[in-house]
């Protein structure tokens, strides 16, 4: 008998989007059905993305971020950053809704919450109004305290060490993206 799970990767380390997607490798091998909603990421050319082509329809992934908030060289508004996050949260509550899914992935969602793009009481609700077989993934730095508090599984990832801490090295393909 299956009971859902709500799990959260979170904390300043590498690994918690990566966690997420080995749950979704290892659930579509199952034979199970996985949504990822990506709450801040915006449409590039990453791995998840192109590897999400060739395992659908197990796997349907859906960037849905207009990129970082508060970057330096970030081209996209708040308010639009704002109106990315409530479209990302209305596909999350639609995919939650729906019995389809076995899995739901909901990537970056803790750091569209800190932002204050997404509120930790809609999260809340929509976990709390999932199919009770459903299981839920949230990802991002710095997961709220209620969250952590809901969640079954909380896993945090801290940094020891990284090649971004010196700037030695930028993102890697097949590591970072």
């Amino acid at each position: 008998m299956r009971r859902g799970l709500t799990v959260v990767f979170t904390g300043d380390g590498k690994g918690k989007t990566s966690a997420a997607l080995g749950i979704a490798l290892r659930s579509c091998g199952h034979g199970m059905r996985v949504a990822m909603v990506q709450f801040i990421k915006s449409p590039t050319e990453t791995g998840e993305e192109k590897i999400a082509e060739r395992l659908k329809p197990e796997l349907d992934l859906m960037t849905m971020g207009k990129g970082f908030v508060h970057h330096p060289f970030e081209t996209a508004s708040f308010p639009e950053h704002q109106k990315a996050a409530a479209e990302a949260l209305e596909l999350a509550r639609q995919r939650t809704s729906s019995a389809y899914w076995d899995v739901v992935i909901l990537d970056e969602i803790n750091i569209a919450v800190g932002l204050g793009l997404v509120a930790i009481e809609d999260v809340l609700s929509l976990l709390r109004n999932k199919p009770e077989k459903m299981h839920v993934v949230l990802t991002g730095r710095n997961a709220h305290p209620d969250l952590i508090a809901f969640a079954d599984v909380v896993t945090e990832m801290r940094s020891i060490k990284h090649p971004f801490d010196d700037h030695r090295l930028p993102a890697q393909q097949g590591i970072d993206y």
